[in-house]
């Protein structure tokens, strides 16, 4: 059973809205809902399960799932951090043996994406998709001066959806969990615990919609 977390529960404080950024209109629907249809449009995902803050769940059910036929299995509510939403959202999975997380805020994860971190999770137990750095990546000091050049060759930007064998992903988040760690995606949970995580080619329009440059982009994508 292939099974998908699609986290949303970005509050939009970098995009200064005070309305949250998976619910900001784009071309008159919610960010959310393009996100959401990618997952729900693919014959390879058996279950979806939606994470969001408990505060929310009146106005994401009325306002975006059944305002516009979105069918979910489940919603799951939120932690204090991401790795805390995550794994609220993995006790409701368990039986599962590929699992996809998403970002809510990330609307353009092509099918060609999303088949391809199944494909490489069931080969690899563990896949992410990731670009390239378009610009030169610089390391400086604490004065503010460059110190380094990284061979931009050998960096990738990674994106989601990050696919896992459920197992393993289950059980680094409860030792994560277990021994306070702070992690920042899943990846580096995986990795904490001496798994390798295969790159595969992403996207550069699989953008992560953060500020009010990344919206913009996202109009244009969404008309496209």
């Amino acid at each position: 059973m292939v099974s998908a977390i699609v986290l949303a529960g970005g509050r939009g404080k970098r995009m200064g809205s005070v309305q949250s950024k998976q619910y900001i209109d784009l071309n008159g629907k919610p960010i959310l809902y393009y996100t959401l249809k990618q997952f729900i449009e693919n014959d390879l995902i058996d279950k979806i399960v939606l994470v969001i803050p408990e505060d929310e769940k009146d106005y994401c059910k009325n306002e975006v799932l059944d305002k516009y036929g979105l069918i979910i299995d489940s919603i799951v509510f939120g932690g204090k951090e991401r790795q805390d939403s995550v794994y609220n959202a993995l006790v409701q999975l368990e039986g599962s043996d590929i699992v996809l997380i998403h970002d809510g805020a990330r609307p353009f994860a092509s099918q060609r994406i999303i088949n391809d971190a199944i494909k490489y999770a069931k080969i690899y137990k563990a896949a992410a998709p990731g670009v390239m750095p378009k610009d030169t990546i610089k390391v400086k000091d604490e004065k503010n001066f460059s110190v380094d050049t990284l061979i931009r060759n050998n960096l990738v930007a990674i994106q989601t959806p990050q696919a896992f064998d459920f197992n393993i992903i289950y059980e680094c988040h409860k030792k994560v969990k277990g021994r306070g760690i702070i992690v920042t995606d899943d990846t580096m949970v995986v990795e904490l615990f001496g798994n390798k995580v295969y790159i595969y080619e992403g996207d550069y329009t699989n953008i992560k919609i953060t500020t009010q440059e990344d919206l913009i982009l996202a109009e244009y994508l969404v008309k496209k």
